[in-house]
């Protein structure tokens, strides 16, 4: 269910969609509107979509034609758009790793407010959420919702070994046990293979 407030974001996020679908430019949609395409509850409440870095100039140039307004911000991860005070935000390189044409088809299809759109997987969602933190930004309580809602179909396994590298990853992975947040069949799997092989 999308708050009453986030329906204007909701809105541009369609009108986005409709321009890059147009353009024949591909995407997938990330961020707490992906969490709620696949159910979940996010704290966070924006729009993000990631493209590959040699879509982002065609992107901009339809969306401008379209009638937003472009902006390229001093990081050089994304850009943006705006649908007067609504920010969209383009992702081209989402925790320091190229949106590549595998990135866009580790997607799936998720309804949003009636229209189907390529959707990050929950799993994605949740590798992306963990990587973002550092020793700059470390919010878990953005990211307790997303674990609660989407536990269910997230890839724990997947997870674990892709966020293995991030101290803070790893620290809420461990609160997330301690709070019986991880599904018992994922927890009991990994048990299993930590009897046989050691920690990882």
């Amino acid at each position: 269910m999308v708050r009453r407030e986030d329906e204007g974001l909701l809105h541009t996020l369609k009108r986005v969609a409709a321009v890059l679908k147009q353009s024949q430019i591909p995407f997938v949609l990330g961020g707490s509107f992906a969490v709620y395409a696949h159910g979940g509850h996010s704290s966070d409440h924006d729009v993000d979509f990631l493209i590959r870095e040699s879509d982002v100039d065609p992107a901009l140039a339809a969306l401008v034609e379209a009638g937003f307004t472009a902006e390229r911000p001093p990081e050089d991860w994304l850009v943006k758009v705006f649908d007067e005070q609504r920010m969209v935000d383009l992702i081209h390189r989402p925790i320091e790793t190229p949106v590549t044409d595998a990135t866009l088809a580790d997607s799936v299809i998720r309804p949003v407010d009636a229209i189907h759109l390529p959707v990050l997987p929950a799993t994605l969602l949740m590798v992306h959420k963990l990587l973002s933190y550092s020793q700059h930004y470390c919010d878990f309580a953005r990211a307790l919702p997303v674990a609660r809602s989407l536990r269910e179909q997230i890839d724990w396994e997947r997870v674990r070994k892709e966020t293995a590298h991030s101290p803070y990853a790893e620290a809420f992975l461990v609160l997330l046990d301690r709070l019986d947040v991880v599904p018992d069949y994922q927890r009991e799997v990994r048990d299993d293979i930590e009897a046989v092989t050691g920690p990882a």
